[in-house]
């Protein structure tokens, strides 16, 4: 025997998808950003290396003295915090003391 579904069960059922979909969203939305991992693909692909003293200067012999994350024209965000967007890495934050060779002086 089949029961017919009213009205108002598809309206309550309906409601009840559209506030779970708006917390879902507001959840996703106040989450705090991952940290790259240096072993992430794109961080490996460009050097990303947490901590600019780490830097392997023999494999990257661009990397001049002093040029970290935090003075790159990459790097976005507020100033002052320890971990920021950066444009080559998006989704992710990054290490302001951090370096990659994507770094560029900035202006």
């Amino acid at each position: 025997m089949t029961y017919p579904l009213s009205r108002r069960t598809v309206v309550k059922g309906l409601a009840l998808t559209t506030v779970t979909a708006a917390l879902v969203v507001r959840r996703s939305a106040a989450a705090e950003p991952v940290k790259l991992s240096v072993k992430d693909p794109a961080a490996v692909a460009l050097g990303y290396v947490e901590d600019a003293a780490q830097v392997d200067v023999k494999k990257y012999p661009a990397y001049v003295k002093g040029s970290t994350c935090e003075n790159c024209l990459q790097l976005q965000g507020k100033p002052g915090d320890a971990y920021r967007p950066c444009s080559l890495f998006t989704g992710k934050v990054i290490s302001v003391k951090g370096w990659c060779s994507g770094w560029t002086a900035e202006m």
